[in-house]
């Protein structure tokens, strides 16, 4: 996926954890729901670079990745798995289901 714009501002070059992104589809799974070329909405649950907590910790992974969401609104995910660890401040964001369905919260 290529990000195309960062949701909220637009001054914003790069995005964090937590942020919603417009992304094109490059590659994608013939059987999944998403398709090649296809414009979805992301939110951004690891990034490399360190993300400052409000406890004064840093937290960083060691990939970016993000969660295909249906809308902004629901923020329900698109698919039905979710690999890797994502951040803590995806639950307190209001993304419930997508902290569930990880295989952990750091």
């Amino acid at each position: 996926m290529v990000i195309i714009h960062i949701y909220g501002a637009s001054k914003i070059k790069f995005a964090r954890i937590g942020d919603i992104v417009q992304c094109v589809v490059k590659k994608a799974d013939p059987y999944g729901t998403v398709k090649d070329d296809e414009l979805v909405k992301v939110v951004i649950v690891r990034t490399r670079k360190e993300f400052r907590r409000s406890d004064g910790s840093y937290i960083r992974f060691d990939d970016n990745a993000g969660v295909v969401i249906d809308n902004p609104r629901d923020k329900n995910p698109r698919g039905t798995r979710i690999f890797g660890p994502v951040a803590r401040e995806i639950k307190e964001l209001g993304f419930d289901k997508i902290a569930s369905m990880a295989q952990e919260v750091y």
